[in-house]
């Protein structure tokens, strides 16, 4: 009776480590975008949608080693286009008079050149 619940207990300890591990595989997100500078608040990134619509996406966070490889923060690298590897999460915050703030950070993990 012990071993069986000693098995147990370990299937469901590896059970939950693969399912939490996936659910940080399926945060990942990839697209192609062109390079469109920085500025005070992030880097500035525009890709095309499925209804061929133009949009700007800002990653306020970067992995450091990217910036050692692409300098971002110069001009020459403005019109190139890259494919871009980023996590979004949304922080939750509540002001002084209970109000929720919801605000996405995207954070840049990947980044080559095409």
């Amino acid at each position: 009776m012990k071993k069986a619940s000693i098995w147990y207990s370990g299937v469901l300890v590896l059970a939950f480590l693969v399912f939490t591990s996936a659910s940080k595989l399926q945060d990942k997100q990839v697209m192609i975008a062109t390079y469109d500078g920085h500025e005070d608040y992030g880097y500035n990134f525009i890709s095309i949608d499925e209804d061929d619509e133009a949009f700007t996406i800002t990653f306020q966070e970067i992995n450091e080693d990217l910036l050692k490889t692409f300098d971002l923060k110069s001009d020459k690298l403005i019109g190139a286009k890259f494919k871009l590897t980023y996590t979004s999460k949304i922080i939750v915050e509540t002001d002084e008079d209970g109000y929720e703030d919801e605000t996405e950070v995207n954070t840049l993990i990947g980044l080559s050149k095409l």
